[in-house]
């Protein structure tokens, strides 16, 4: 009996096989869409799905006995549609960038162009409902006549949404928009064409008394136009927000090589990347990006690898040695054999972690759709409640109605719908004035609790680019002298150490004279006669091939620069060391005062770097920083991100290149650095658009502001109106006086939002 329960045991906790999809969803308006569609897809047995509002995407795993069909039929039987995105194809130069802007444009220009005709229409129907002296004889009919196609056309997706909730059980803020609208209009024409209120001479009053009057002889085209235009007006600002929730894919495929000369029977021939096949050999000229992964089968040169790595040191490589997609050869000319092409490229790969990332369950939904799970059921119940009972006390039909559309208009969330968007345009556009931009309101939540900042070094702490640092000239040797030998040589060559080298001699020495007999040592460094004399400039090994040794003093500044992570540049000419010049990637000016900021902020700092230990502890100590992870590859930043997250950490990551970007999507809070890589842009939360680090903190405390004013005006929102529901269905409010509530409410979400002009 013993061994059958272990047998037995063991069979209910082996692993059971799963697969996966990633589904695309239509038809979600609201984030309580997509918590409804997980909500059903998790019902089902064996599956675990993740749906993400802003990308529009379910990420499905699922085991034996249920297949894809069964997931889409779920979806569809749940009033939304769903289908397998096709498989990606390889971008083709301007074509695919034409396909990817236009996904979506169809969308959010019929939602422009519906915001803009009821807008259109609304403001003449507002300014005559609420200022008297604009009521000339039959102004009611004109109103009708302006409000119609609002509120049938202009809010026509708002009554779709609300029927397909209804036919499933459900109720969104879609529901409360169109009850409310739709009621206001019904009594209307009811109140124009049966009661007093379509007589010639009719005139609206502006009474703000808490007392019933004759339902018959008020309208409320007002509220129904323009609670519908302000709702189309926030609904177009979160369009445009998703419209980019792609764009970071967009920009890592967009970085790779569009064509390759491939060698074919000794000839080379220009063909589209996509042809490339494993095996083939190819040409990477100077200057060129190499088209994708490879081995170097002829040649040597210097790649720039920083759009994937992020590192700014360009490396050396020859024959044997690999190479990958995306990366520049920024010297001679190389034949790459392909060793993997397609979606198995280091590129593609990063491409699959940022997807990934960015399809992953947001932690924060938007508080008015949450909130509306319970607030819009219960108002349409206080609603009937108050129909019936005023029928059933006083048996007057129109004290009842007028009652229950008071409660229906009252609630109606004008304020909610401006709550988010208002406060959301003041704040990214002070943002934009200090070099600040904020994608969404969704990001705003993380900054609030975020108490660890992850800094990438290469171009975030320091500029990202190989700059000359120091010179140490031999004894009797002028520095001027020395640079300006140098720096001819160096210009000389394409080497981007021999280029910081010319740039730094030219800057502190002036004009350079111009070399003869160059010659390039791959590996080693160059030579050439510069003013009659024979000089050397590389490494410490070209000079002993011509038995120069570096004495004791220059030696000794190698050893100390290398220590530091420096690089060594030794100069020697007609046979004698002359001195040692140092290139590295300089730390920003400002930012030690940067980290400074942070830390007043409540947020420990963390330097993050693909670089050797030595160079991340020395930028580590120039700007104050004391925790540093070095020698990361490029794909386990996400790992050290999610490290740091299941230690309890709230984490925010600052980047700027390709290989940031995945990290930048999986961290509680993305910051990139304008001067970077679009793909690092796309994928953060907030983008430093000049590239100072000091203005992370400014992003930080302005997204706090701009989150606090949000809360603030939800709250508002909901206060006015819901303090004012008792007074409705006590028919001590009547909807005039309901729609002036409303619109009040939205006058101070309005100014309460204008106060973050004044951020500093």
């Amino acid at each position: 009996m013993t061994s059958t329960a272990s047998e037995t045991t063991l069979s209910s906790t082996a692993p059971v096989p799963t697969s996966a999809v990633e589904l695309s969803i239509g038809g979600m308006t609201c984030a309580s869409c997509a918590a409804r569609i997980e909500k059903k897809l998790n019902r089902m047995d064996g599956v675990a799905a993740t749906v993400n509002f802003a990308t529009e995407k379910a990420k499905v795993t699922y085991g034996t006995g249920v297949e894809v069909a069964d997931l889409i039929a779920t979806v569809m039987k749940t009033g939304y549609t769903a289908e397998e995105p096709p498989p990606p194809t390889p971008p083709s130069g301007d074509t695919a960038e034409a396909e990817a802007a236009h996904t979506g444009d169809g969308e959010l220009l019929s939602l422009r162009q519906r915001l803009l005709v009821s807008l259109v229409l609304s403001v003449p129907v507002i300014l005559m409902a609420m200022v008297p002296v604009l009521q000339f004889d039959n102004w009611q009919w004109l109103s009708l006549t302006l409000a119609a196609p609002v509120v049938v056309w202009g809010a026509f997706p708002f009554h779709k949404a609300a029927f397909t909730n209804a036919r499933h059980d459900a109720a969104t803020m879609d529901t409360l928009v169109s009850m409310g609208t739709l009621a206001a209009f019904g009594w209307s024409l009811w109140a124009l064409f049966f009661g007093h209120a379509g007589m010639p001479g009719m005139r609206h009053g502006f009474d703000f008394t808490v007392s019933r009057t004759d339902g018959s002889s008020s309208i409320y085209l007002e509220a129904a136009a323009g609670v519908t235009a302000f709702i189309l007006a926030g609904r177009y600002l979160e369009a445009k927000s998703k419209r980019r929730a792609g764009a970071a894919l967009r920009a890592l495929l967009e970085l790779g090589a569009k064509d390759v000369t491939v060698l074919r029977g000794g000839n080379e021939v220009r063909v589209p990347v996509g042809q490339l096949t494993v095996g083939d050999r190819f040409v990477v000229r100077p200057g060129e990006k190499v088209a994708t992964d490879g081995t170097v089968v002829e040649g040597s040169s210097a790649v720039d690898a920083s759009m994937l790595t992020g590192e700014s040191v360009p490396v050396d490589v020859t024959v044997g040695d690999t190479v990958s997609g995306a990366t520049v050869n920024a010297g001679g000319r190389l034949v790459v054999q392909a060793s993997r092409v397609g979606s198995d490229t280091q590129l593609a790969r990063m491409a699959k972690l940022v997807e990934d990332a960015q399809n992953g369950k947001a932690e924060v939904q938007r508080l008015a759709d949450r909130i509306s799970g319970v607030f819009v059921p219960v108002v349409i119940l206080i609603a009937l409640g108050t129909l019936l009972t005023w029928l059933f006390v006083t048996g007057d039909a129109t004290a009842a109605f007028t009652a229950a559309v008071a409660v229906l208009i009252i609630a109606c969330p004008c304020a909610l719908g401006l709550a988010t968007p208002t406060a959301l345009m003041v704040g990214t556009g002070r943002g934009a004035q200090l070099g600040i931009l904020i994608k969404g309101a969704e990001v705003l939540e993380s900054t609030r609790r975020v108490d660890t900042v992850v800094l990438d070094k290469t171009g975030t702490v320091t500029t990202g680019r190989m700059t000359l640092q120091d010179v140490y000239a031999a004894e009797g040797v002028d520095k001027d002298e020395l640079l300006r030998l140098a720096g001819a040589l160096e210009h000389a060559s394409e080497h981007p150490i021999a280029q910081a080298v010319a740039a730094g001699a030219v800057e502190r020495a002036g004009s350079l004279p111009v070399p003869e007999n160059f010659e390039s040592l791959a590996g080693l460094g160059v030579q050439g006669v510069v003013d009659g004399h024979a000089v050397l400039v590389g490494r410490e090994k070209l000079l002993k091939e011509w038995v120069i040794g570096l004495p004791h003093e220059l030696a000794e500044a190698k050893a100390a620069a290398e220590a530091e992570g420096r690089t060594a540049v030794a100069v020697a000419w007609d046979g004698e060391a002359r001195g040692v010049l140092t290139v590295a990637d300089a730390v920003k000016e400002t930012s030690a005062e940067a980290v400074a900021e942070l830390r007043g902020l409540g947020l420990k700092p963390v330097l993050l770097t693909g670089d050797n230990q030595l160079v991340a502890e020395s930028v580590a100590r120039a700007v104050g920083i004391d925790e540093v992870i070095a020698e990361v590859l490029p794909q386990d930043k996400v790992d050290v991100v999610r490290r740091l997250q299941n230690e309890g950490r709230t984490v925010a990551m600052v980047g700027d290149g390709v290989n940031d970007a995945a990290a930048l999507a999986t961290a509680d809070l993305g910051l990139a650095m304008g001067t970077g890589t679009d793909a690092a842009i796309e994928a953060g939360d907030l983008t430093l658009v000049r590239g100072d680090l000091r203005v992370a903190a400014d992003a930080i405390r302005l997204s706090r502001k701009t989150l606090a004013t949000i809360k603030g005006n939800l709250f508002w929102a909901f206060g006015y109106n819901v303090a004012a529901l008792p007074l409705a269905a006590f028919g001590m409010l009547n909807p005039m006086i309901a729609g002036a509530a409303m619109a009040f409410s939205s006058v101070f979400v309005v100014t309460n939002s204008l106060r973050l002009r004044s951020f500093k």
